[in-house]
């Protein structure tokens, strides 16, 4: 026969906590939250529960990113314990909604409290920046919206530094990650302005753009933030925190941008404007008066060399810019989802090769 085990209480608990911290160090429960309160304005308690069973939860208030009410159906990540008094505790460090239903009433409950705050005010809205040279990018970088983003952005206009703060766009732990990449972004500077990307989803993939802490920090931002999230059917807190909102990764492209096409003939119809208007001052002081005439067209061609000067400066940058000519000097352009096992498209001046990608690694 065994020998029995003999325990304090103390070191029962102790005991029985080192096991479940071993055998469950982190845990994912999905339920029905019951009992909710707040004690003395710190602790936060609540149950858990399905048709059969129910857990105690315990978190601080501080953790609470989202409004809590009896009924939503929420995800929490935490660790099971037993508490000093011998009961069983379910510690959370993270809750999200779960189900259109919870998560819509979270989102207005939240969307209530900070709109009385005035996080969402216009007059606290600022414009994009007319000339943008870096642009800081939010965003998972195997999603097909940040590829989309990447793709529009070289095909309008090319020669934009883009500085990519990788992260997750769903799930407990994504709102936090969103959040330290707006503060890095903010600590360390160097971009004009933030892009924070996600593509198209369910409510439940969605539902971490409504974190009331990521919410704040977009507000908070000194830099200016463009969400492009989900669909333009779908409408997060954090599209109505940032500055300028973007139906989708691909509109935000295009917002951030100027078209180059569209800029070229911009630029020459600027340039058949002022010749034709040139011509028309010519021709009326020659009938007003020809003894002006000489002086007159020597001023305009000054005028005419100077703008003509101007529009080829701009057309050489244009040029510049050009793709094909990046392609001619040797390099390449890669397109495709960039990971291990995918194949990806490599463009050179003459040819247009399809590679496996073996490995990719973080630039040391």
């Amino acid at each position: 026969m065994e020998p029995t085990l003999k325990f304090s209480p103390t070191e029962l608990i102790s005991a029985i906590n080192q096991t479940l911290d071993y055998a469950y160090s982190s845990v994912v429960l999905v339920g029905e939250v019951a009992s909710f309160k707040v004690n003395q304005g710190k602790w936060v308690f609540f149950d858990i529960k399905d048709d059969e069973s129910s857990v105690n939860c315990f978190m601080t208030l501080y953790q609470l990113k989202m409004p809590l009410e009896d009924g939503m159906k929420v995800m929490v990540r935490g660790v099971p314990k037993i508490t000093k008094w011998g009961k069983f505790s379910f510690t959370v460090q993270a809750i999200q909604p779960v189900g259109e239903g919870s998560i819509k009433k979270a989102f207005e409950l939240l969307k209530k409290k900070l709109a009385a705050e005035g996080l969402f005010d216009e007059a606290k809205k600022r414009p994009l920046p007319a000339d943008i040279s870096n642009i800081g990018v939010i965003s998972s970088t195997q999603a097909a919206g940040y590829a989309d983003f990447i793709k529009i952005i070289n095909e309008r206009w090319g020669g934009l530094k883009i500085t990519t703060a990788h992260t997750q766009v769903q799930g407990l732990d994504a709102p936090a990650q969103i959040v330290r990449a707006i503060k890095y972004f903010n600590e360390h500077g160097g971009v004009d302005v933030i892009a924070i990307l996600r593509g198209g989803g369910s409510a439940d993939d969605l539902a971490a753009f409504n974190d009331e802490e990521l919410v704040r920090a977009i507000a908070a931002s000194k830099i200016p933030v463009i969400t492009g999230i989900g669909h333009e059917v779908d409408e997060s807190l954090a599209d109505l925190a940032a500055d300028v909102r973007a139906s989708t990764p691909s509109n935000a492209a295009q917002m951030l941008t100027k078209d180059r096409a569209a800029e070229i003939r911009k630029i020459e119809t600027t340039l058949d404007r002022v010749k034709q208007v040139i011509i028309n001052n010519i021709n009326n002081a020659i009938f007003e008066n020809k003894n002006k005439v000489e002086r007159i067209t020597r001023e305009w061609q000054n005028k005419v060399a100077a703008l003509t000067e101007n529009v080829k400066q701009k057309m050489k940058l244009l040029e510049a810019l050009n793709p094909e000519k990046v392609l001619r000097q040797g390099y390449a352009i890669l397109s495709g989802k960039v990971s291990p096992g995918s194949v990806v498209k490599i463009t050179t001046f003459k040819q247009e090769i399809n590679a496996e990608i073996k490995d990719v690694r973080d630039r040391q």
